[in-house]
């Protein structure tokens, strides 16, 4: 993720000092990583203090206490529908201290959903800084690596996605929308480690078609300043360069005529754009198209960009699907994910960012949040199924209350869920991403990501765990009644061979009836699951494009028992075995799709609109 203004002390214009701003950063992170029980405890203390007097706080009897001792006691280790009547109070426009002291100034739309909606994080207007602070830190850890960094422009393709006000009149928006419309980015100061090649006015242009045409113009026209090109995940490069494939022709004919596409109609675009493509260029046209023609595009990135030292993307956790083609595309380069965040609140930095992607790990920075660990217990079900947790449930018992252990209590090698306690109004919140402890920097422990909990499927920003997936595959095979059909086994794939990736739904039928099915009640199946997945699935689909059509794949009878076979070969226990409701491992999509008799594809997008149906219903009332 790009970095943002430095909120250490600032220089502007001739006196800037990339030295000393460097050495800050790192003389803050080398400091708060020593003192980081110190530094918890202030934390901890500090948003008790401020936040005594909210009904939270009240109604768990902490009367104004700060200490760990008394908070861990009298408050409750809670899940998002533990909080949610008091998100719902201030969304319909309650004002009073609920959870926070200070206004909340917006919610922030995570990609976790509830209900199918999407889960607002409350949030105040102090938190921008703290962000900013956490990107400040990235490029003076980056450059220990990798030097000169300050002399070239970075390549990244940022998006802002759709937002909506609550009946309160709060707005809701993705955390990145919030940071890059707000002051912080769209007038931040003079830094070289800031300096893109993509215009605000690209980035913040609502049509996704003619912000990454225009970005990918933009980086084009600059090609030899750029050293370094990104996204926040590695779905998002990927879009970018399967966009440049298609639309490249176009690009190419901008640049030799020095006239921008007639497509881009934002004014405001088309006049960012034209102070970049002021002229024209034939000779940087024919090397695009020259390179472009070709009939392989392995190390585009490079030969596009011929002095790009790194990819800065996400590639832990499902993103990590990704990897090979990002290697393909870039010729090897670096992939570097620089920072762990999340709508709740921002984590932590990696502080080795050239290791490999399966070695990545966050160290997290103990300002930001007071951290707790709950202890995980996962079983290893010899590659057959995705990272399987038992499902969580909203409350603790107070044996599990007890096992959460603070940020330097945990123990290497342990596997841990995320709780956090937050300036903004969130006590002793999971998250729900699974941590594994990778080692220490000082006394501050150093985090590998896992997996988000319950997930089973995730193209993008989208996260669907086994129950939802239950739901929208019984509400599909009600298409398959009048033709007395059902479906007697099915798993899931994520797809990510094509761009946009797509869900799979692997299906075998159980067929008691003679009347054939005709594709058109497939397709329907397939757009019946698709409108019973939840909003963040569906915004990837109609919004954002993000996300492919489903396809469902008929496979051949005795399909299941062949994959049962094979997950006994490798060890597993037949009294144990169920089917696994989704599938990474290699062998078994293999196996699957070589006993596929017909597959069939969404036919066109789910139904979505921005805001919570809730809020939508009431507007309609």
């Amino acid at each position: 993720m790009p970095e943002a203004p430095n909120n250490l002390p600032k220089h502007t214009g001739e006196s800037y000092n990339l030295e000393e701003k460097n050495s800050k950063a790192l003389e803050f992170i080398e400091d708060v990583t020593s003192h980081a029980d110190e530094v918890q405890k202030r934390v901890l203390a500090e948003i008790l203090s401020r936040n005594a007097q909210v009904e939270y706080l009240r109604r768990h009897g902490l009367n104004g206490r700060t200490d760990r001792e008394t908070f861990k006691k009298v408050t409750p280790v809670i899940t998002y529908e533990d909080i949610q009547p008091d998100i719902n109070r201030i969304a319909n426009g309650d004002t009073s201290p609920i959870l926070c002291s200070k206004p909340i100034s917006e919610f922030l739309t995570s990609s976790g959903t509830s209900g199918g909606e999407r889960k607002l994080m409350p949030t105040i207007d102090e938190e921008m800084g703290r962000r900013s602070l956490l990107y400040s830190l990235l490029m003076p850890v980056l450059s220990q690596y990798i030097p000169n960094l300050e002399k070239g422009k970075g390549m990244y393709f940022l998006f802002i996605k759709s937002e909506s006000k609550t009946p309160g009149g709060l707005v809701a928006r993705p955390v990145l929308t919030s940071y890059y419309k707000s002051s912080h980015f769209t007038d931040r100061p003079y830094d070289p480690y800031t300096n893109y090649t993509s215009p605000n006015e690209t980035i913040l242009c609502s049509d996704s078609y003619q912000s990454m045409y225009s970005q990918l113009l933009c980086g084009l026209c600059q090609n030899k300043e750029v050293v370094r090109v990104g996204a926040v995940f590695a779905s998002g490069f990927i879009r970018a360069i399967r966009f440049l494939e298609k639309h490249w022709p176009a690009v190419c004919e901008d640049i030799r005529t020095g006239t921008l596409n007639p497509q881009i109609t934002d004014p405001t675009v088309r006049e960012a754009v034209g102070r970049i493509l002021n002229q024209p260029d034939p000779k940087l046209a024919d090397f695009i198209e020259t390179e472009c023609r070709k009939e392989s595009w392995q190390g585009i990135i490079t030969r596009l960009w011929p002095n790009t030292k790194y990819v800065d993307v996400i590639v832990t956790g499902t993103m990590s699907q990704y990897i090979p083609t990002l290697d393909y595309y870039s010729n090897g380069l670096p992939l570097v994910c620089t920072m762990y965040a999340s709508s709740e609140c921002y984590f932590g930095v990696n502080l080795n960012p050239l290791c490999k992607p399966s070695d990545v790990s966050y160290t997290l920075i103990p300002t930001m949040a007071y951290f707790e660990f709950l202890p995980v217990h996962r079983n290893n079900l010899n590659g057959v199924t995705t990272n399987s947790l038992p499902v969580a449930k909203s409350q603790l018992t107070e044996k599990e209350q007890l096992e959460l252990v603070d940020l330097i209590d945990v123990k290497l090698g342990q596997e841990y869920e995320l709780v956090v306690t937050t300036y903004a109004g969130l006590y002793r919140y999971r998250v729900g991403d699974v941590l594994k402890v990778a080692g220490f920097k000082n006394k501050a422990p150093q985090f590998n990501f896992i997996c988000r909990k319950n997930v089973v499927l995730s193209i993008d920003s989208d996260k669907t765990d086994e129950v939802e997936l239950q739901n929208a595959v019984k509400n599909a095979v009600s298409h398959l009644v009048p033709f007395d059909a059902t479906v007697s086994e099915y798993t899931s794939y994520a797809d990510t061979t094509t761009i946009p990736g797509h869900y799979v739904l692997f299906w075998e039928l159980s067929l008691k009836g003679s009347t054939p099915i005709p594709p058109s009640v497939f397709e329907d199946c397939c757009l019946t699951t698709e409108e019973s997945l939840n909003s963040v699935y569906r915004q990837g689909r109609v919004s954002d494009k993000s996300i492919g059509p489903l396809e469902i794949k008929i496979v051949e009878p005795g399909t299941f028992d062949k994959l049962m076979d094979y997950a006994i070969s490798l060890g597993a226990s037949i009294n144990q075995y169920k089917t696994p409701r989704c599938v990474k491992f290699t062998p078994i999509v293999e196996l699957l799709n070589s006993r596929v008799l017909s597959q069939y594809f969404s036919p066109k997008c789910p139904k979505w609109v921005a805001g919570h149906k809730q809020w939508c219903n009431n507007l309609e009332q």
